[in-house]
């Protein structure tokens, strides 16, 4: 389906997530990508994206050319430099919690339709996608009021080879970075996202490939597994070939042509499922 039928302007500023730098002097932050039509002035839904980086770095390879691909379906975009190592649980997640925040407050202004806004995740910004798609009413990290916490809810999951648990199939260095490695079994309990997936996820859509062995597919299956228990609607893509890190899974974007010979089109299925959740088609 295509939304865009003239060219549209992109509004694309930086926003500071802190009102003040970390301890470590790092300002999180999130980038814009806002459709600004001189005569389309229509709600629109967003996708505020996660890249991943193993909580160690914030990848390049999968923030603007996601946004700019989202932008393409006619969707506003956002993508959140949250705070990585040394920087530890929970200041990532609450960074993901203030990109949302700030779209829903701005939706007026922006032309955000507040009701569907998804939440997008690659590898270790998988893991922070799932995180605050599972765990955004936890009044261990966020507030107790309930109301206030659906400010940073997402309407729906997009997880790309996501890291999910902290068990067999852990990527060991994601946990490490998040939750260092001292006395950390309990937290990575409470952080390993299949055991905590609730009646209150949203929808999700899931991809990995059978090739990974970074972070293996049983991240993807455990916790769409969890999903199906609690009737939480999904939508789950394995693909045969390819290794970890395959972004947009085009000739620019992958890690190595070998590795990765067949494009996927987990872009244009990600776009048709959202449409069809949001309820865009005939719009």
């Amino acid at each position: 389906m295509k939304f865009l039928k003239e060219v549209l302007i992109l509004k694309h500023i930086s926003i500071n997530l802190l009102d003040d730098k970390t301890e470590f002097g790092f300002m999180p932050t999130m980038d814009t990508y806002i459709l600004d039509g001189a005569d389309d002035r229509k709600k629109r839904p967003a996708v505020v994206v996660c890249p991943g980086g193993a909580y160690a770095f914030v990848s390049g390879r999968e923030a603007e050319r996601i946004a700019l691909s989202y932008n393409a379906a006619g969707y506003h975009a956002f993508v959140v430099n949250y705070a990585v190592a040394p920087h530890k649980h929970p200041l990532p997640i609450m960074n993901a919690a203030k990109a949302i925040e700030i779209v829903r407050e701005h939706a007026g202004e922006w032309f955000v339709d507040s009701d569907k806004i998804a939440v997008c995740g690659f590898s270790a910004g998988g893991h922070l996608a799932a995180s605050i798609s599972t765990l955004w009413n936890d009044p261990e990290i966020f507030s107790d009021d309930e109301e206030k916490n659906k400010l940073h809810r997402p309407n729906a999951t997009i997880l790309a080879y996501p890291v999910i648990s902290s068990g067999e199939y852990a990527h060991a260095g994601s946990f490490d970075n998040l939750t260092g490695t001292k006395d950390v079994i309990p937290l990575r309990e409470k952080l390993s996202l299949e055991k905590r997936v609730n009646e209150q996820n949203p929808p999700a859509f899931l991809w990995h490939t059978y090739e990974d062995s970074a972070v293996p597919m049983e991240n993807s299956l455990l916790f769409a597994s969890a999903l199906r228990k609690h009737n939480i609607p999904l939508e789950l893509h394995i693909f045969q070939k390819g290794e970890h890190g395959a972004s947009l899974a085009s000739d620019e974007s992958i890690w190595s042509i070998p590795a990765f010979s067949r494009k996927y089109p987990w872009m244009q299925l990600s776009e048709d499922w959202l449409n069809e959740l949001f309820g865009l088609y005939n719009k």
